[in-house]
């Protein structure tokens, strides 16, 4: 290490950690060095060295297993193609939009749940609720690859999706938005908002995250024709699991 490079010594022996796992010197799965070994090869404190590993369990390259080590993280970050998976030529041939992401990665979906319930007050200001009005909620948890990576919750006027279509757990061919378009609501445009958070108590516990992991909150609304909003989904991804890939034309 140079000796004026500025940066803490933990965070330089994590940088020349995460360029060998780059490099592919230690493959996914891999066992990194220990505390004793960066303590030996680096002449720094276990405490050092500890926030050197620290470093790389956070940002979700390593993963720490108890009484082994620490090690590469194996799961493969889901690229998600946030602009093609949106596609009328996705969901409209009755594809899911998670065929864009996933390749040939297996998919599963549990704990889903489906029911009607009073729209919580931010949900109802967008739909444009009266007060009396229900919302379908439509809640579960997106498994790849064996490892939980996304809860989301869908908010959808029950006016709307009244009859057995969207309010059954598995809505068939397509999806929702290929329902809502029988229905004659087919979506034409989405806002997708995005930011970055630490997960809650229950969220880390639901995606078996690792301690310091954030999480990435979207808050997608589905709009029909004249601006008509017809499903809210409120997705919360583990951040070290995904890629947010957008690709558009200038």
């Amino acid at each position: 290490m140079a000796d004026d490079d500025r940066r803490p010594k933990y965070q330089r022996i994590a940088d020349s950690l995460r360029e060998a796992i780059q490099s592919g010197e230690y493959g996914p799965g891999d066992r990194l060095p220990g505390e004793n070994d960066l303590m030996a090869a680096h002449g720094v404190a276990r405490m050092t060295a500890r926030q050197a590993l620290s470093v790389l369990r956070d940002e979700g390259v390593a993963e720490a297993r108890k009484g082994a080590g620490v090690f590469v993280r194996a799961f493969r970050p889901l690229r998600r193609r946030g602009i093609q998976r949106l596609s009328q030529q996705q969901w409209g041939s009755d594809r899911s939009i998670w065929s864009a992401d996933i390749e040939n990665r297996e998919l599963e979906v549990d704990q889903v749940t489906v029911s009607e319930e009073a729209a919580p007050d931010r949900i109802s200001a967008v739909l444009g609720l009266a007060d009396d009005e229900t919302v379908c909620v439509r809640r579960r948890r997106f498994v790849l690859d064996g490892k939980a990576v996304l809860l989301a919750t869908s908010y959808l006027p029950s006016s709307v999706v009244a009859g057995p279509a969207i309010t059954q757990e598995d809505t068939g061919p397509g999806g929702t938005y290929a329902r809502l378009a029988e229905l004659g609501y087919k979506p034409v445009h989405f806002r997708e908002e995005i930011r970055s958070r630490m997960p809650s108590k229950d969220e880390a516990a639901q995606l078996s995250m690792s301690p310091g992991t954030p999480v990435i909150h979207i808050c997608r609304t589905a709009f029909a024709d004249e601006g008509r909003p017809v499903e809210i989904n409120e997705m919360t991804l583990d951040a070290a699991s995904y890629i947010l890939e957008y690709d558009f034309d200038a």
